[in-house]
């Protein structure tokens, strides 16, 4: 099974994961989700079943 950590853009731990180890520990997804949720596109509240 892969454990789902974003909702609102389907990231799981292995995604995360692998992109640490691509980008010598620097997540380019977390700045994706950061860039996004400024723009409004972060809808967590309604995707995630524990609404957050």
């Amino acid at each position: 099974m892969r454990e789902q950590v974003c909702f609102c853009f389907g990231y799981t731990v292995a995604d995360i994961e692998a992109d640490l180890n691509r980008n010598a520990g620097r997540s380019t997804i977390l700045e994706r989700i950061a860039a996004e949720k400024s723009l409004g596109g972060c809808h967590c509240a309604q995707k995630n079943p524990q609404g957050r």
